[in-house]
């Protein structure tokens, strides 16, 4: 009995990832974003305690992996698609776009299809045991809610448009499958020389974090993208 508790753990706790990500996506659609932020990153902290739990109880298994893949598609792919669908509702269109407005909030949901591709390729791909290939889902996801609930007074603002915003949504999902080497915050040691370019992104994440507010999670992730663009091959 013991034994089939301990077994069920890692997919519990995957469990209360999928859940924060189905609450997250109902906030997101009633422009609760603060609420939906909440959630996904009460999921992103689930989803790093169910692997641990699996591989410090020893019960790691095919059922987990899938289960872990399909709570991360709906907390960091159709979360975050939801939020940006409730804000394509409120940003400002060109006139020539008016009347495909109705429409246009519906492509949110490529976010949701690139996480999902991007999570599939991650779990056949052999190289990204120390680092990534491709911005992760959790990274994106991030990226977007701290984006919308930080700037939406901007970005709902005549500064900003529909059109710029599709084409930074377009981006971002191509970031997620693109051939592109990223590193991983994983420290085999504390020495200097071993985690130079790792040691630098969190120096540089310090006064984004102090002086950004809701927003510093996406600018970290900027900061990130391009700190491993500029170190490729250093990494």
């Amino acid at each position: 009995m013991a034994n089939f508790i301990t077994k069920q753990i890692p997919n519990s706790i995957t469990c209360c990832n999928l859940i924060c990500g189905c609450m997250a996506t109902g906030a997101a659609f009633h422009s609760h974003y603060e609420w939906a932020v909440v959630m996904i990153i009460a999921g992103a902290v689930f989803d790093f305690f169910d692997g641990m739990s699996a591989r410090l109880l020893g019960v790691s298994s095919p059922i987990g992996k899938e289960l872990d893949s399909l709570a991360d598609v709906v907390t960091f792919g159709v979360a975050p698609s939801a939020m940006l669908f409730s804000l394509f509702g409120h940003v400002v269109y060109p006139a020539v776009l008016e009347p495909l407005s109705p429409y246009v909030p519906y492509t949110a949901f490529l976010i949701a299809a690139f996480s999902a591709l991007r999570l599939a390729k991650f779990n056949l791909d052999m190289r990204q045991t120390s680092s990534f290939i491709g911005l992760p889902t959790p990274a994106n996801a991030l990226f977007w809610s701290s984006l919308i609930l930080g700037e939406y007074g901007f970005l709902v603002s005549g500064k900003f448009n529909a059109v710029l915003l599709f084409l930074v949504m377009l981006l971002f999902c191509f970031l997620m499958v693109a051939e592109i080497p990223l590193f991983a915050l994983k420290f085999k040691n504390l020495s200097w020389q071993d985690n130079k370019v790792k040691y630098i992104f969190l120096l540089g994440c310090v006064p984004m974090i102090v002086g950004l507010g809701y927003s510093s999670l996406s600018a970290v992730i900027v900061w990130y993208v391009l700190l491993s663009l500029a170190t490729r091959g250093k990494n």
